[in-house]
């Protein structure tokens, strides 16, 4: 089958990681440009992957007259997936954006709107969903084999310091933790409870002594339909560092679940199933050919060439930018606010 031709645009450090080490994995796809809006970028980009003059470029609109791709990957900064995003969609490209795909519902939903009038796939790379262990707790949680389920804890820790270089892009962000990484755990909690949340509570703050220019520490109540979430999240801990999608529990009427990991690549994840008053057990983790990225570029390419709807599209995720958005909103009042209702429920 012929590759899916993709221009991406966006080549900061997270994007050439993609170009580096994710896209080159993936036969499915033909890469025809690289495009940045900063000559630094394109520079760097230039010795590390030594593409052909003819594949670079300045202005996403140049590449698309020159290149003539099917779909564009965004891999810019927060800043730019509203603007680069839009761009193709009007110019008729399917488009895989990092997430959060847009600042707010409003942005969001254009896009959302841009892309249904089009009849073209926006889907947002919600990487943490592309690996056995959240899929396999979703299915545990339909299945209701420990009854159900009431409370679930998820703590996330991690000491992010002032590198050699200086701060990092997230140190410098207005919401690093809630925006840059809880998005993550946000998302996870609509996919494996398989509901939208109904309200939050959600305190956020960054001591003095911190590189960081936003919140870097945050705790959160979180109401979901007959589910309360405690999540408490650390830039800062001093605690033991948990894997990147976070330590959960959740507690069943007749049992709980843990999921854990033994170090930061969540193929390694480890869930064990804990009865009431029965023995422990390791859940069955069912093995996927890809994970991450690579799974959410796979999953991007067959929704584009099949015409479904992906799980992370951008009309299902408009869910998850309404609940960072109440998140963040909930901090800046200390209140408790209620979540916008958004998205439906599609099938894992």
């Amino acid at each position: 089958m012929t590759p899916l031709r993709i221009a991406q645009v966006g080549l900061g450090a997270h994007g050439r990681n993609w170009a580096k080490r994710v896209l080159p994995d993936i036969g499915e796809v033909e890469l025809v440009a690289y495009v940045d809006s900063d000559p630094r970028s394109l520079d760097i980009l230039r010795e590390e992957l030594k593409p052909r003059p003819e594949m670079v470029f300045e202005s996403l609109k140049e590449a698309i007259a020159a290149t003539h791709p099917q779909a564009v990957l965004n891999t810019t900064a927060l800043p730019g997936h509203v603007p680069a995003t839009r761009t193709a969609l009007e110019a008729g490209l399917h488009v895989l954006v990092e997430k959060p795909f847009a600042p707010s519902i409003g942005a969001a939903q254009e896009l959302v709107d841009i892309a249904a009038r089009g009849g073209l796939v926006l889907m947002v790379s919600q990487n943490y969903r592309h690996f056995p262990a959240p899929r396999a707790i979703a299915s545990l949680v339909r299945d209701a084999s420990l009854g159900k389920l009431h409370q679930v804890s998820i703590d996330f820790r991690r000491y992010s310091t002032i590198g050699p270089n200086g701060r990092g892009r997230h140190h410098l962000e207005d919401q690093p933790l809630l925006v840059d990484m809880s998005i993550h755990h946000f998302d996870l909690l609509r996919m494996i409870l398989g509901s939208e949340p109904e309200r939050i509570y959600c305190e956020a703050w960054n001591p003095k002594w911190t590189g960081f220019n936003g919140p870097s520490t945050t705790v959160a109540s979180i109401a979901f339909p007959g589910v309360v979430v405690s999540y408490r999240g650390s830039w800062i801990s001093a605690g033991p560092v948990t894997p990147w999608g976070g330590q959960w529990s959740l507690e069943f009427e007749h049992g709980e679940i843990f999921w854990t990991n033994r170090d930061d690549d969540m193929t390694h994840d480890k869930v064990v199933i804990r009865p009431r008053g029965g023995k422990p057990r390791s859940a069955n983790l069912r093995p996927m050919a890809r994970t991450g990225p690579w799974g959410t570029i796979t999953e991007f390419v067959d929704a584009v060439r099949s015409g479904r709807e992906p799980a992370t599209s951008g009309r299902h995720n408009l869910g998850t930018i309404a609940f960072v958005a109440a998140a963040v909103e909930s901090a800046t009042v200390h209140e408790p606010v209620s979540i916008y209702r958004a998205g439906e429920a599609l099938p894992i």
